[in-house]
């Protein structure tokens, strides 16, 4: 981040892990600011790309929902598996069904006539930006990926606050110098890095939770401690149930049915209307013989969770689970994604995760120039050595906070173990 001008050899010792740790994630970490950045305005992207809003809203009463459903299954000619209900009567609901092709089509519906206004494949355009976000496109290995992404970060934000901190009247925020010079590119790409860094540091920890194995371990601890969600009995959920359900709900199991008979979508609604969930709700259908509808509120605060059972074959409401059923752990993480998302505070919370979006895109940008524009004798090069003691001491306290993350921490020792091999080799 700029000249040992500001320390000894425990400053070299950090430079060198923040420039190793930027070298080896930069290039995920733009790709998930664009996507991250993109996703903070889901609703508006799809209804761009998408018949999300009804041309003439207000106009007429909603058709009952199995109507809503015999429509999108009639073009279909496939069995609804979910229906989506809007919190907005001048939008068009959306029924899920299995496509031919495999995945899923999902059908964008006028409530009040069942006209088909349109579809999409596969989540559409929005869950590809998701999907490229989290890595899940490329399949388990992309979740670890990121997961080790994740955790290098956060050593990239303690780190460049340690470099980027006022010492010996260097500020922190400054930008001197003009374009053509280090200085201008060292001082861009430091207090971008300064004034963004606990923003960064949020979207880094609170995307932990999505991780198969640091997030598989929260959630084991959660449930342990008993902090997590209110215990439910057997007869799993369908794969795409749980994916709707709050985050401390998910990988967990459904209550049992009583019968086979069912009682119908239109039924389903009204007992949720009742219950308070009159729209603004997921419905997912039976996956299997015996099992119980699912109502899931979509949320925007993490307080607005709800999710209820409701027996096919009797009505009976068997699960009615909501935020004040959560322990602190799960209100914590739930708080922690809504957060994430942009979605707990308004459009103020939107605009800061965005920012922090971009100044990270930025900071990927920044970085390299900055490596260029401090090669000496035309060659790049790294930071320069530091002291052994100082070594050693910084790369204590970097195994310390690794062991925290797992994966992360495994990647910096096979780091620790490439810079020792490259060291023996060129005094050879």
């Amino acid at each position: 981040m700029g000249e040992d001008v500001r320390g000894g050899g425990f400053y070299r010792a950090m430079w060198r892990w923040h420039f190793y740790a930027g070298l080896i994630v930069l290039p995920v970490l733009a790709l998930m600011a664009v996507t991250g950045a993109l996703y903070l305005y889901k609703p508006e992207l799809e209804a761009l790309a998408y018949p999300v809003r009804l041309t003439q809203p207000g106009g007429g009463a909603s058709l009952p929902a199995s109507r809503i459903v015999a429509a999108a299954q009639a073009r279909a000619g496939a069995t609804a598996t979910q229906v989506m209900r809007p919190a907005s009567n001048s939008e068009s609901w959306r029924v899920v069904t299995p496509s031919e092709q495999g995945g899923t089509t999902t059908y964008f519906v006028d409530p009040r006539d069942g006209r088909i206004l349109g579809q999409m494949r596969d989540g559409g355009v929005m869950e590809a930006v998701k999907s490229l976000h989290s890595l899940t496109i490329t399949g388990p290995v992309g979740n670890r990926v990121v997961e080790i992404v994740a955790g290098w970060a956060i050593i990239l934000c303690v780190t460049g606050l340690y470099l980027r901190w006022p010492r010996r009247g260097q500020p922190a925020l400054a930008l001197r110098g003009t374009v053509k010079g280090r200085l201008f590119w060292r001082d861009l790409h430091g207090t971008l890095g300064f004034a963004s860094a606990l923003v960064i540091l949020f979207l880094a920890i609170t995307g932990m939770p999505w991780t198969d194995v640091w997030g598989g371990g929260l959630r084991a601890v959660i449930a342990a401690n008993k902090a997590g969600r209110p215990p439910m009995k057997v007869n799993p959920w369908s794969h795409a149930a749980q994916h709707a359900l709050p985050w401390t709900l998910r990988e967990q199991d459904a209550p049992m049915g009583q019968g086979h008979r069912d009682i119908g979508v239109d039924t389903v609604t009204q007992i949720a209307a009742r219950r308070g969930l009159a729209q603004g709700y997921q419905l997912f259908l039976p996956a299997t013989p015996g099992a119980p509808y699912l109502v899931s509120a979509i949320t925007v605060r993490a307080d607005d969770a709800r999710a209820i059972a409701i027996d096919a074959a009797t009505g009976t409401v068997v699960q009615d689970m909501d935020w004040r059923q959560f322990g602190k752990g799960a209100k914590t993480v739930e708080w922690g994604i809504a957060t994430h998302q942009g979605q707990q505070y308004g459009e103020g919370n939107r605009l800061l995760m965005l920012a922090g979006c971009l100044c990270l895109l930025l900071l990927c940008l920044t970085a390299p120039v900055l490596w260029w524009k401090r090669r000496q004798d035309g060659r790049l090069a790294a930071p320069p050595p530091a002291s052994p003691v100082a070594r050693r001491t910084v790369a204590g306290v970097m195994i310390a906070l690794g062991a925290l993350f797992p994966l992360t921490g495994l990647s910096m020792l096979a780091a620790l173990a490439v810079e020792w091999l490259a060291g023996r080799l060129s005094r050879a």
